[in-house]
This record gives structure tokens, sequence and C-alpha cells, in this order.
């Protein structure tokens, strides 16, 4: 199996676990999802900064309970109840290593809820306020939602803009025209 289909899987994992742990904080209006959220990352970063956490955790020959009280040691009294019970449910179905995928995801989710969407915007040039602000104005309009922006600068574009929303990339930059162009030209 491909490191990409691996990848795939493993996001795909981790969006049905941020989807399950979404429906749980809905049902109770007092549990704030921005908390989860840094609770998520917390974890997550933990994990990712300890060597030897990690290594713990990803060892196929420490028991889940050994996992389980390593667990209740770090997190029990620094995360939201709600977040520790995740975080031992990943540990009972051997999934704790894919955490930081599941802190992404339920982020994702967050942004669908509150009508947010991240857009990746590639220019040739550095675009002053005005001309970004025209841009972020247009794009969310034309997707009734609020966008934020990462904004990248690509000389080799020559002109135009990149957008990658959501993983679909709208190419209308001059060099895609001329690759394009190009295509054209030589099947005759």
């Amino acid at each position: 199996m491909g490191a990409n289909v691996k990848h795939r899987d493993s996001e795909l994992i981790a969006r049905r676990w941020a989807k399950a742990l979404m429906e749980i904080a809905q049902e109770d209006s007092g549990i704030s999802k921005d908390d989860i959220l840094n609770d998520l990352h917390e974890v997550a970063d933990n994990i990712d900064a300890s060597l030897e956490l990690c290594g713990v955790i990803n060892n196929p020959s420490i028991s889940e309970e050994e996992k389980q009280a390593v667990l209740e040691k770090l997190f029990k009294n620094r995360v939201m109840p709600v977040v520790y019970n995740f975080i031992c449910a990943l540990n009972q179905k051997g999934r704790l290593s894919i955490i930081a995928d599941i802190a992404n995801e339920f982020e994702k989710e967050l942004e669908e809820l509150r009508n947010i969407v991240r857009v990746d915007i590639t220019s040739a040039i550095e675009l002053d306020d005005a001309r970004r602000d025209d841009i972020k104005r247009r794009i969310s309009e034309k997707l009734h939602k609020d966008i934020q922006v990462s904004w990248n600068v690509d000389s080799s574009i020559i002109a135009g803009l990149i957008f990658n929303i959501n993983e679909t990339i709208v190419d209308n930059s001059i060099k895609h025209k001329l690759d394009d162009l190009s295509k054209h030209i030589i099947k005759g």
C-alpha cells in the first residue's frame, strides 16, 4: 500500500472520529468547541514533543492498560473530561497515534459549522492590502461563506492567481494558460 493511500485512509479515519466528537460537543451547549479544539491540540502537541511519549503510544508491545495509565497521569486533570474520555476511547481502539489528524479534522468541522472556508491564494507578486481585500470580498460573496485566506507569492506563475479552496485548485495563472496552449499546439 502506497504512502498516499495510507495518508488518505488515516485522514478518513480521523475525519470520522472528529465528526463523532463534534456530535458529542453539539449535544451539550455548555461544552465549548473551541476549548475542545485547544485540548485536542494540547494532547497532540504533548505527544509530538516527547519522543518517549510518542514511543509509548506507538509501541504495540505496551498494553492498552499501560498506555491508559500514562494518559491518566498526563491528561486527566489537564484537559476537559469530554476530551479525556475521547482520548481514552482512541487508546482503546488503537487510534491515539492519529490525534493530531483528528484535531485538524475537528478544526475543519468547527469551521464548517461556523460557515468558514480556508482559501490559499498564490499570486505572482505581492499584492497590496486593497487588492487583497477586494479578492477576499469577491470570493466570500461567490462562496457565500466567511473565508480565511493564506497568501503566497510564486513568481513562476508569471501573472494571475491560483486558488486552492478545500483542495480544489482553480489555476488562473498565465503560466497555466501558456502550458495549456502549448499542449494544444503540440496535439495539432
